[in-house]
């Protein structure tokens, strides 16, 4: 008998390059699971337009646009029950999420994070805000960590990390270059884990 796949929402912001590594993943078989419903914050990310040619569904969440904020989380936690989401992934998606979503998907929620998580986390902690960080504080080696998301930026249980050496010669461009290629191996992966219920809480 066959099981249901297990049906995954993307929410992205940008060029959508982790998006792709789901959607690359998930065609060799290292993600059992199906993108189903891509999300943005803006509808000039670039990741729509991946989304489009695999012929995901997309959507464009922007809260202001609601009558009240309230609106806007209750239209988006009715859009995920209705495409049946079993997990969501966060990849370079810069909003919080709402916290009616946050509860009702209770540990089906994970974000990938630029850094070594607890350092250089938080508010404002994005993209090449966490590399010229990691490069003024002199440290010696950076990379990445997938982590489960609550309520707060960038504050949920560790799942896993990777690290990545910072060399001398590091622009914040190069060193997340190097970091960006290790984020594409470990998060869908790390997914995968959650999704089979290799995680212990």
């Amino acid at each position: 008998m066959n099981t249901p796949q297990v049906r995954i929402a993307v929410f992205i912001s940008g060029s959508g390059t982790g998006l792709q590594a789901f959607i690359d993943a998930a065609k060799v078989g290292i993600l059992s699971g199906q993108i189903v419903w891509v999300v943005s914050s803006t509808d000039k990310a670039f990741g729509l337009k991946r989304a489009e040619k695999e012929n995901i569904e997309t959507f464009v969440f922007v809260r202001k646009e609601y009558p009240s904020f309230e609106a806007a989380d209750r239209d988006l936690l009715d859009k995920l029950k209705e495409r049946r989401i079993d997990y969501i992934a966060l990849a370079g998606y810069l909003k919080l999420l709402p916290a009616s979503v946050v509860k009702a998907y209770h540990r089906r929620i994970v974000n990938i994070h630029p850094a070594l998580l607890p350092k250089y986390g938080g508010k404002g902690m994005y993209g090449h805000h966490v590399h010229e960080a990691v490069l003024a504080a002199g440290d010696k080696e950076s990379g990445a960590t997938v982590h489960l998301v609550d309520e707060i930026y960038d504050n949920g249980l560790i799942l896993e990390q990777v690290k990545v050496p910072v060399l001398d010669t590091d622009t914040p461009e190069i060193l997340a270059a190097r970091v960006l290629e290790q984020e594409h191996k470990i998060y869908p992966r790390v997914l995968e884990k959650l999704i089979k219920g290799k995680y212990k809480f």
